[in-house]
């Protein structure tokens, strides 16, 4: 990416299943579902949002090879997106097993997520 022209952050949580995509798929909704890029078409090589390029970082507290990046990558809505998955996150305790919710135990996870968008 030669230009950054927003960075956007968020975090998403697991609290039951240990499911580290899902938590991975909420971060990156809660980063990018909360703003409006207006003036991004503008900037982009041909005026084609499809030109945009995004990066995602993600920080896994767990399972890291239990990630479907490709279902990460499909929350973005146009460009071409690559993903980093980095240490961080957060295992918690949610304090409850509930076996109905597929836990293997009471951890919950949470992800943070940053997604760079520019061209």
């Amino acid at each position: 990416m030669d230009k950054i022209m927003f960075i956007q952050t968020g975090f998403g949580v697991d609290v039951h299943g240990q499911d580290v995509t899902k938590a991975a798929v909420r971060a990156v909704v809660n980063a990018i579902h909360t703003n409006s890029m207006p003036g991004i078409k503008s900037v982009l090589p041909e005026n084609d949002l499809h030109n945009m390029k995004v990066n995602v970082r993600l920080a896994v507290p767990a399972d890291k090879n239990k990630l479907d990046i490709e279902q990460v990558k499909a929350r973005i809505p146009y460009g071409t997106v690559t993903v980093e998955v980095i240490d961080g996150g957060m295992l918690t305790s949610s304090a409850i097993f509930l076996e109905e919710k597929q836990d293997k135990n009471d951890m919950m996870y949470i992800v943070n997520a940053s997604v760079e968008t520019g061209y």
